[in-house]
């Protein structure tokens, strides 16, 4: 868990922090598909929060979908997380807030360090669904695209920008299916020792 500097008072002298509980700040599904330059012609990248429950099933969110399902999606692919500190820190470098959905997740979560996740570790989420880490997001030129197209960076260099940060959040396989919400508690299960750490593991093409 992360330690944050608490707001508030405090008696002078005294530090206080503030223990964020990993937990789900949003849970995002495809808004609409839009127009894109690649092969398949359209993109399901613009991801937005949603309201209430929504069911998680093998294949990923209940009202999400895929453009590319040969390179998105399937069920070692089937969610995708990203940290709020994470977005945090491209809102300082780039100038533009990046609210939960901008970088195509599904969940934005607080609270832990999605990149030092290790391969095969299981995230409890909420009274009934659990997930395990399967591999690091690996972008891709419609995800610069989509960054271009919301005035946030120019394509140009975005994927290697995106990958040089080391902050790539994890894909996730569904192990138990049920309901996700906004506020839901993360419940971390350590890999297995000896499991590659999330940035270690290379994607082979």
């Amino acid at each position: 868990m992360l330690a944050r500097s608490a707001a508030g008072s405090a008696e002078p002298g005294q530090n206080r922090t503030l223990i964020v509980v990993p937990s789900v700040l949003a849970v995002c599904i495809v808004a609409d598909l839009r127009a894109d330059a690649g092969p398949i012609g359209v993109t399901a990248v613009d991801k937005r929060p949603v309201d209430g429950p929504v069911q998680v099933g093998t294949q990923g969110l209940f009202g999400d979908v895929q453009a590319d399902r040969e390179r998105h999606g399937g069920l070692a692919q089937a969610v995708y997380a990203y940290g709020e500190d994470d977005a945090q820190w491209w809102a300082d470098q780039v100038g533009h807030d990046f609210p939960p959905g901008t970088f195509g997740e599904n969940l934005r979560v607080e609270g832990l360090d999605v990149n030092a996740v290790r391969i095969g570790e299981r995230w409890r989420i909420g009274d009934e669904v659990l997930l395990e880490v399967t591999r690091p997001r690996k972008p891709c030129q419609t995800f610069a695209r989509w960054i271009e197209a919301q005035r946030i960076a120019p394509a140009t260099g975005w994927v290697k920008r995106f990958a040089a940060a080391n902050r790539l959040g994890p894909y996730f396989r569904v192990l138990r299916t049920g309901e996700v919400r906004a506020g839901d508690v993360i419940t971390v299960e350590p890999a297995p020792d000896g499991a590659l750490r999330l940035l270690d593991w290379v994607r082979p093409d």
